[in-house]
C-alpha cells in the first residue's frame, strides 16, 4: 500500500511558480501500465560517481551528522535537526540551471534523512542535480546503508529503489529554472517514512520508495535531518573548479538572485510535517594553496511568510 499524496500537506507556493517534470521521452507519453521509466545516459558510472554526494553528511560537531568518508571533491552548505527521532524531511527547492564546468563536475539542492554510526551509516537523500555532461537540472535519489562500502548508488543503477508510478522517471528533467531577476521556479521533494519503508514524492507525484529491509538503523527512524546543497569538483581541470552551487550568488542578495530553499519540514512521530526550528548551520569547504574558498557557501536562514527560506549558494 502506498501513501495518499495528502499525507504531505499542500503548501501554497505564494509568489513562486512550480518547476514542472519533463521525461525525456516526447511530451505528454507515458509508459504502459505495468512499466516504468527507466532514464539512462551512455556512461552511468561517469554521469553518476559513486558515493558522490556522500560528504554532504560528514562529521559536523555541532550538528552531529557524519559520514566517515574522504571528502576530496566535495564542498557543501546546510542546515539540520539532530538528536531526535525523524521520520522524513521535506522542502521546496529553489531550482536553478548552475553552470558545471569540467569532465565530472556536479552541483545538487537535495533534503537527507540519516542515521547509525560512521561504520554503517545509512542515509538518503533526494532533490535535484546538474551533471557537466548536459547541464540540465535532473530528479535524483541516493542511498546507502553502510556509508558506501558495499551499498549505495544514485536512481535505479542498482536493486533497492522500488517504483510504483509510469508518470515520471528519476533522472527526469526540470523545466524550466529560475532565471536572475526573473522567475523563480521551485519544486517540493519529501523523502519519508510510512509503514516502514522510505517514500519519494516530487510534486504530487509518488515516486516509489526504498524498503525498510535494506537498512539497519533507518528501519525506525532517522535521528538527523538535513537540508542544503553541495558542489562535487571532480579535479580535471588542473585547478579549482567554478562550478556554481544553486544560483551561483551570493545570499545577501536575496530573492531572485539567490538560491532558495522554502517550507523546510521534518515528520514527527505522529505523522505531521513540522515546522523545522533550532536549525544548526553545517558547511565543509576545501583549502587550496593555504585559502578557503567560501564565496559560494554562505548560508543564512531567516523567517519569511510564516515559513523558513534559506538561501543556499
Amino acid at each position: 500500500m502506498e501513501p495518499h499524496s495528502r499525507s504531505i500537506p499542500n503548501v501554497t507556493n505564494g509568489e513562486f511558480s512550480d518547476a514542472e517534470l519533463f521525461q525525456d521521452l516526447h511530451e505528454n507519453e507515458h509508459c504502459p501500465e505495468g512499466t516504468i521509466p527507466i532514464i539512462r545516459h551512455a556512461r552511468e558510472d561517469e554521469y553518476y560517481p559513486h558515493g558522490a554526494i556522500s560528504a554532504a553528511a560528514r562529521n559536523q560537531k555541532k550538528l552531529n551528522i557524519r559520514v566517515d568518508l574522504d571528502a576530496k571533491g566535495h564542498e557543501y552548505a546546510g542546515v539540520g535537526l539532530s538528536g531526535g527521532k525523524y521520520y522524513g524531511a521535506r522542502a521546496f527547492l529553489n531550482v536553478w540551471k548552475p553552470a558545471t564546468l569540467g569532465n565530472g563536475d556536479l552541483s545538487f539542492a537535495q533534503v537527507g534523512v540519516q542515521a547509525g554510526p560512521p561504520d554503517r551509516l545509512n542515509y538518503i537523500q533526494a532533490g535535484w542535480m546538474v551533471n557537466s555532461r548536459d547541464n540540465e537540472p535532473r530528479v535524483f535519489l541516493y542511498w546507502t546503508s553502510d556509508g558506501n562500502k558495499k551499498t549505495g548508488c544514485y536512481n535505479l543503477n542498482c536493486p533497492g529503489f522500488v517504483q510504483v508510478t509510469n508518470k515520471i522517471g528519476l533522472g527526469a528533467a526540470l523545466k524550466p529554472p529560475s532565471t536572475y531577476k526573473g522567475t523563480q521556479f521551485s519544486i517540493p521533494i519529501a523523502v519519508y517514512q510510512f509503514r516502514g519503508n522510505w517514500w519519494l514524492q516530487v510534486n504530487e507525484i509518488m515516486l516509489g520508495y526504498l524498503p525498510s529491509h535494506i537498512f539497519t538503523d533507518l528501519r525506525t527512524s532517522a535521528t538527523a535531518v538535513s537540508w542544503g546543497g553541495q558542489v562535487f569538483d571532480a579535479g580535471k581541470m588542473g585547478h579549482h573548479t567554478s562550478t556554481q552551487m544553486g544560483s551561483g550568488h551570493f545570499a545577501s542578495e536575496g530573492f531572485g538572485k539567490a538560491s532558495y530553499f522554502t517550507h523546510v519540514e521534518y515528520k514527527h512521530e505522529t505523522g505531521y510535517f513540522l515546522a523545522a526550528e533550532g536549525l544548526r548551520q553545517y558547511q565543509h569547504v576545501r583549502r587550496r594553496k593555504g585559502r578557503r574558498k567560501i564565496d559560494r557557501l554562505v548560508l543564512i536562514s531567516h523567517i519569511l511568510a510564516g515559513g523558513i527560506k534559506i538561501h543556499v549558494l
